[in-house]
């Protein structure tokens, strides 16, 4: 049994829009996350972007860092997707840092890296680290304002 050529030319068409529909969402969703990144890059009022402030942050408190503290901020992202890992490290370590620096520490502490952690992620990712910190048996009720706060 063969197809009439009106419906082998119909079939086609409703492949095409199809893969134009899958292809144009890939193409979306890969230019926010190219948008996201360009607008970290462009300089602010201070003449930095973002990403210089977290390199600053980062190669500012690197000789703050303990073992134990690389160690807790590991656990910390360790949820975090594979492929973003890396990058969701560096941002959060930026912000650690940023916190250790203002408050004069001689080093990194668990402190530093919950509240760091806190102020560097969006209110969605609390939940993970409640249950994380829950588990670990780890008192984190001194950042409870700044967990409801953002």
């Amino acid at each position: 049994m063969y197809l009439a050529s009106s419906e082998v030319n119909s079939t086609f068409m409703q492949l095409l829009v199809f893969w134009g529909f899958v292809l144009l969402t890939f193409m979306s969703i890969g230019g926010y996350f190219m948008f996201r990144k360009f607008m970290k890059v462009l300089p602010k009022e201070d003449g930095k972007s973002k990403l210089d402030w977290q390199n600053h942050y980062v190669e500012a408190s690197r000789h703050l860092w303990t073992d134990d503290s690389k160690t807790f901020l590991d656990q910390l992202v360790a949820p975090v997707p594979g492929p973003f890992r890396d990058i969701a490290k560096h941002s959060i370590a930026a912000r650690i840092g940023q916190v250790a620096l203002e408050r004069n520490a001689s080093e990194v502490t668990r402190d530093h890296c919950i509240e760091g952690y806190i102020l560097a992620t969006p209110k969605r990712d609390y939940k993970s680290l409640v249950s994380f910190l829950d588990k670990e048996k780890i008192d984190y009720s001194q950042f409870k304002d700044l967990l409801g706060a953002k």
